[in-house]
Parts: structure tokens; C-alpha cells; sequence
């Protein structure tokens, strides 16, 4: 599940208007599996096995709870985008509030955390937050409340985990992410909170203690953003939402332009994009 090359998308016009369900499908078949080898790390370390109830925060398109479910593993994902969601649904073959599903993967997926846990089943064991957090202004002052909502549905002593992005100098990609901050701030824009900063060492051990957890243990995985050219980087990266800002103040046009060239460093001659970066998760016990 590790592969990051994708195969090279032909668009008419990359800088026409692009709706949400297109967005969303951008970041499920380019930008999520950049992740892979997070999810992986997580699962290998917890052992997520058949005995494993997983929560999912921020569930995204659904690739983390398929590793998870592809290990026997029964899966709840919440998400509030319902383009990732209804892509997540595609993959799972789940219909909502059913539990079903292709070569016996069981998935529940929902807009918000259920109000308790499936009828006739234990408790979650496992709470995962897998969006990073870490590099925008304020990204992580949702998740503390996210969390105190979904622990109530755990068992005493269930696993969390949290993710977010390593120090900025061994993350290749943080200088294209500081393109959104500049245009943002070029542009005069009102400050709204969401912009680039670096990320610090113990972002993942505040938001913890802001939920009451108790960490147990962390970790670095090595995440590349591989892409099969420059078109397929941007528009994956545009995918994450984190240049929405830099858009509303000037222009898409611009902003694909610019993060096109902060990109320039990282082409290599086959005309393939590759960025090494590293991500950093907490573990947790409630």
C-alpha cells in the first residue's frame, strides 16, 4: 500500500474553477496514499488485528480504515466532507449506517461521531486522528473537542492516536506550503488564522493534554510525496485544502503557478516530483 507515483491526469484547462467532488477525488486517487506509510507504521506498532474497533477522526477518503479493515479490523470513519466520505463509502462498499462490505471488510461511516457504538458490539479500542496537524495557524483547535466527543464511545484505557508533521527542516514540502502564506499575505488579505507556521515540537502533546489523554509512546515515518509530474503535484496538494486561503486572495491561476515553482527543486530529470518529508504521531491511552 506504499506506492506514491501516480499516473499522470490530462486536464483541459487545470486552472478552471474546480468543484468539491472533483477536489475530493483529486485527493483520494493523488495526495492521500502520500500517508500510507503512516497508517502502516500505526497499525504495524498497535498490533491492529481482528480484535481491533477503530474510530477514525478525519477519515479523508477512507484509505486508512481499508488498511485497517484489510487487517480484520472493524472500522468507523467520520468525516464532514461528504465527497471524501462518499468516496470512502466506494471503497468500502459500505451504504450508510450498514455494516457490509467487499471480501468481508466491515466499515460504518457517518458526517459526525455516532452517538454511541454499534448496536451489539463493544466499545472502541482504538481512536485515530491521522490528519496532520502542524502546519497551518490554529489546525488543531478543532480536535481536542473532537476527541472529548469520541472518547465517551472507547473503553477505559483505549489507544488514540495523533499525527502531524515533523520539523520543518527534514520535510521537503514545507517550503511549497509557505507559498500559501505569502500570497496570503501579499494580497492583504484579512488574517483568518489558517496560515503557514512551522511546526513545533510538542503541537501532538498539547492538543493530548488538552483532551485529558495520557501519552505512551511516539514516533517518525518517513512520508515522500512522490508524483508522476508537476501537474499531478499541484493538484494534489490543492487537494488538502491548505491553499484555500491564498486562493480566495488572489486567484487559483496564481496560486498553481507559484506552487508549480517552489516545486522546481524537487523535479527530477524524468520529470517525476519527489519530496521526502517525515510525520510524527503520538500514542495515547484514555
Amino acid at each position: 500500500m506504499t506506492p506514491t507515483l501516480v499516473r499522470h491526469h490530462r486536464y483541459a484547462d487545470s486552472s478552471a474553477p474546480v468543484d468539491t467532488g472533483t477536489r475530493a477525488r483529486d485527493w483520494a486517487e493523488i495526495q492521500e496514499r502520500m500517508l500510507a506509510p503512516l497508517y502502516e507504521a500505526v497499525y504495524a506498532r498497535l498490533e491492529v488485528g481482528a480484535g481491533t474497533r477503530m474510530l477514525s477522526l478525519g477519515c479523508g477518503s477512507g484509505l486508512a480504515l481499508l488498511i485497517a479493515a484489510s487487517r480484520g479490523a472493524r472500522v468507523t470513519g467520520v468525516d464532514t466532507d461528504r465527497d471524501r466520505l462518499a468516496l470512502a463509502r466506494e471503497r468500502l462498499a459500505a451504504e450508510p449506517g450498514q455494516d457490509t462490505g467487499r471480501a468481508g471488510l466491515r466499515a460504518r461511516l457517518a458526517e459526525s461521531v455516532p452517538a454511541a457504538a454499534p448496536d451489539g458490539e463493544a466499545p472502541y479500542n482504538l481512536l485515530t486522528a491521522f490528519q496532520p496537524i502542524g502546519c497551518t495557524a490554529g489546525d488543531s483547535e478543532g480536535l481536542a473537542p473532537a476527541l472529548a466527543s469520541a472518547m465517551p464511545l472507547a473503553v477505559r484505557g483505549a489507544t488514540v492516536v495523533l499525527a502531524g508533521w515533523g520539523p520543518p527542516e527534514r520535510c521537503a514540502t514545507a517550503p511549497v506550503l509557505r507559498v500559501a502564506a505569502r500570497l496570503t499575505e501579499s494580497a492583504r488579505a484579512p488574517r483568518s488564522g489558517s496560515g503557514w507556521r512551522s511546526a513545533l515540537r510538542d503541537d501532538l502533546e498539547e492538543v493530548a493534554a488538552r483532551a485529558g489523554l495520557k501519552p505512551d509512546g511516539s514516533g517518525r515515518v518517513s512520508c515522500p510525496f512522490g508524483y508522476a509530474d508537476v501537474d499531478s503535484a499541484v493538484r494534489g496538494l490543492l487537494s488538502t485544502g491548505l491553499f484555500d486561503t491564498a486562493i480566495r486572495a488572489t486567484d487559483r491561476t496564481q496560486v498553481e503557478k507559484e506552487v508549480a515553482e517552489a516545486m522546481h527543486p524537487h523535479l527530477r530529470p524524468d520529470g517525476t516530483v519527489w519530496m521526502p518529508n517525515v510525520f510524527r504521531y503520538l500514542v495515547c491511552v484514555t
